[in-house]
């Protein structure tokens, strides 16, 4: 399969996976007309769209689309009912796209009812987890957001983290902030200002390097762990996870 990601708005991807016939499965299209541009340029066949969530930088392309590929069929939790989906999915579903099978995995957080899809090494994960960071909890907990994190962490290392936008700068000046003494942060803050001052992007990333580099994954850290103590008494991981997302909105 080939993974290719079309920059959308101001630091969208739009994720495509296509297979060497061109046929390919788009993954929240916010915007369509670079969508349809690469879909012309490459002279690829669509045959489904996966929508993780309702925000219209996710799903306002889908319409436009769907009117030039009529056949498409359109995945999505209940929450995007309104959005274009064509059939709605939840969590613990199997659904086969291009002789892929895709898991849904429910990540609720960003919104009450985000889902993520996973076809090993592909997880599409929307405004689930991005590189360095975490989504923003419009509608959901830091508990369900904690939980939805969990679950991604138990995916294999190889696994590919496809999010939906170019955060990672500034999510590793955060982790940075945090903990500065942290080497595996240092390396990739440089690594990853180096590809920004080129204008390169810094996604996909790995869940291995994503364990190492990002602090909601790292919430039973003995060095998080000593660096909240100095604010709260609440160290259980969840809470831990809740000063951070919390910090994080501040910062």
């Amino acid at each position: 399969m080939n993974l290719n990601s079309i920059s959308a708005f101001q630091d969208n991807y739009i994720w495509v996976l296509s297979n060497d016939d061109g046929r390919c499965v788009i993954v929240d299209p916010g915007e369509a007309e670079p969508v349809l541009k690469a879909i012309e340029q490459n002279q690829w066949q669509p045959e489904a769209i996966l929508l993780t969530h309702h925000h219209h930088d996710h799903v306002g392309g889908v319409a436009a689309i769907c009117a030039k590929f009529p056949h498409l069929v359109v995945y999505g939790p209940a929450e995007t009912q309104n959005k274009g989906t064509t059939r709605v999915v939840k969590d613990g579903e199997k659904i086969l796209i291009l002789g892929l099978e895709f898991s849904v995995i429910a990540t609720p957080g960003h919104t009450s009812g985000h889902i993520s899809y996973f076809s090993f090494p592909y997880l599409f994960c929307g405004d689930t987890m991005f590189s360095g960071g975490c989504g923003r909890l419009f509608e959901g907990t830091p508990s369900q957001m904690y939980q939805s994190f969990k679950k991604i962490d138990a995916l294999p290392e190889d696994t590919l983290i496809c999010c939906a936008h170019e955060y990672t700068l500034a999510n590793m000046k955060f982790a940075m902030h945090i903990l500065p003494e942290d080497t595996a942060i240092q390396e990739y803050y440089r690594k990853v200002n180096e590809l920004r001052a080129k204008n390169q992007k810094t996604l996909p990333v790995t869940l291995k390097n994503e364990r190492k580099i990002n602090l909601f994954l790292r919430t039973d850290d003995i060095d998080l762990v000593k660096k909240i103590k100095e604010e709260t008494n609440m160290l259980q991981p969840e809470d831990c996870f809740a000063w951070l997302r919390s910090k994080k909105d501040d910062f």
